[in-house]
């Protein structure tokens, strides 16, 4: 380690990756952002500039287009889109040191095992609230929270001493680089409370070109929300998966005023043209209700209605 630091690999250098990443790097973390040319080359050139909501900085950080760079890597956050999970996963593998911690903050519930499936990678989970979006090349825009959470998915740290060490010290790190990140038992139920906030805001941002703060205020999407929510518990409750003891639609909508200027990562896609995570989220909620018999006509529309945006961008 450097610094007590570990060398840290972000792969997947979006608004998410350069976001946490760069606060790592801003810390003394050494960090290597792996991503796309545009970004790499403007981050080489200039450094990664974060436009935050207590600081504007650029940031000094390696980047790299090539997965390989991760080979040298103790952790590695796995920021790549829902849809590229697989893919990258099986190209991340054969470069992963042995001993390498992977995380997956990425949107939905079941990256963890789809890494796994397709790599045999073992990954830890994270839940992820920041509202970012790059403005242009090495640029991110930070305008609301920016903490995690941590777990083990299948529930072994809570009996594997080792495993539940490894995670405090990973959330230690995260802390120490003023990012604030907790661990725990219950990961699954705070992947679904997640996932179920991003069912209630994403495609209606997308669809009504909205921040957040105008979705919760509007008293037609308000409701629109609530019943996006109350599909997405009944499916929950069907799949036995046991969520946050918190009233989750009061929790849904204080994201738009914990969040308020943020606009969802469909909005965001729709608008670069790019195909969105929407089959990840009311799309995932529409495939489970389908499965354990559970109508979500709600989340089926907003689905839809996003689906029908991208073919047409």
């Amino acid at each position: 380690m450097e610094g007590n630091w570990p060398r840290i690999a972000v792969l997947g250098a979006g608004a998410v990756g350069c976001y946490f990443g760069g606060m790592l790097a801003r810390a003394g973390a050494p960090v290597t952002l792996i991503g796309r040319p545009l970004h790499v080359e403007a981050i080489a050139r200039h450094g990664l500039f974060i436009d935050g909501l207590q600081f504007q900085q650029h940031i000094q950080v390696a980047a790299s287009t090539e997965i390989s760079n991760a080979g040298d890597a103790e952790v590695v956050l796995f920021c790549v889109k829902t849809l590229n999970t697989e893919e990258a996963s099986r190209s991340l593998a054969p470069h992963l040191a042995p001993n390498a911690t992977v995380i997956s903050l990425q949107n939905g519930v079941d990256n963890v095992e789809r890494i796994r499936s397709a790599s045999n990678i073992d990954a830890f989970a994270a839940v992820v609230y920041v509202a970012a979006a790059m403005t242009a090349p090495g640029r991110v825009k930070h305008s609301g929270r920016g903490d995690l959470i941590l777990g083990d998915l299948l529930g072994r740290a809570r009996e594997d001493e080792p495993r539940r060490r490894q995670l405090e010290r990973l959330a230690s790190l995260f802390e120490r680089a003023g990012v604030p990140c907790r661990v725990s038992n219950n990961v699954r139920g705070e992947l679904w409370l997640k996932m179920i906030i991003n069912c209630a805001y994403n495609a209606i941002s997308a669809l009504g070109r909205a921040p957040y703060h105008r979705a919760g205020g509007n008293r037609w999407t308000r409701e629109l929300m609530i019943k996006v929510t109350e599909e997405a518990l009944e499916v929950a409750r069907a799949a036995g998966v046991r969520l946050p003891d918190v009233d989750m639609v009061e929790t849904v909508l204080k994201i738009s005023e914990s969040m308020a200027n943020a606009t969802s990562s469909t909005a965001q896609d729709l608008t670069r043209g790019k195909p969105t995570e929407i089959d990840s989220l009311n799309g995932y909620l529409v495939r489970r209700g389908a499965e354990l018999g559970v109508p979500t006509p709600v989340n089926q529309t907003l689905h839809a209605l996003v689906k029908l945006l991208e073919e047409s961008v």
